[in-house]
């Protein structure tokens, strides 16, 4: 599978590089004080990031001054498994290289499904922070070498928390996984209960 790196014009259609923020605290204290699992683990908000002054500048300026959360998804991962959206852009932080694997929600077909042969792989390298736009489908990293992956994972505060309970009311509803989480799994995913099986094709691995 050709990986381009986010820097190529190609990205424009599913998010963007941004520069100006100084994140170099923001990757120490990753660094420092979360951990690497051989899996892959996510937390939406941590407030020790959250408190960090290069959050809060994005907050005022990235997210518009809405609130926000600050969080990370770390470990070691080579495939697929599922596809995500939101209704909100998403800002990332390559602590280390890592490759995203990402698609157009424009693609989804009538009855929600997806055919994986339409994923894109683009390579974030360390230090860069993107917008991952809301029509964009995402997600957990792949990591580049047995080093594992760090990623910082920036979201409006609430996002990936437990769901309440719903009436489906629109179809799209049965990929409502948590608050402001749309997904579509794959088969072999290794998902929880109640995900919506919706990817055909490869689970595809780097």
């Amino acid at each position: 599978m050709e990986i381009r790196k986010v820097t190529d014009p190609s990205f424009a259609e599913y998010g963007k590089v941004v520069t100006g923020y100084d994140v170099s605290g923001l990757l120490k204290a990753m660094k420092e004080k979360t951990p690497l699992p051989e899996d892959v683990v996510y937390v939406p908000s941590v407030k020790e990031l959250e408190e960090l002054a290069v959050s809060k500048l994005m907050q005022k300026n990235l997210y518009g001054q809405i609130p926000i959360q600050v969080g990370y998804c770390n470990g070691h991962n080579k495939k697929l498994n599922a596809l995500e959206y939101h209704r909100s852009s998403e800002i990332n932080v390559a602590v280390t290289d890592l490759v995203l694997l990402i698609g157009r929600q424009q693609d989804i077909e009538a009855d929600y499904t997806y055919d994986t042969s339409k994923v894109v792989a683009y390579l974030v390298p360390a230090g860069t922070v993107i917008e991952v736009y809301a029509t964009t489908l995402h997600y957990a990293p792949c990591h580049t070498d047995e080093g594992g992956f760090r990623c910082v994972v920036i979201l409006p505060a609430g996002t990936n928390t437990d769901l309440e309970p719903l009436d489906e009311v629109f179809a799209e509803d049965k990929l409502l996984f948590a608050k402001n989480k749309w997904l579509i799994g794959h088969a072999e995913g290794g998902l929880d209960a109640g995900a919506f099986i919706g990817l055909k094709g490869e689970n595809i691995t780097l």
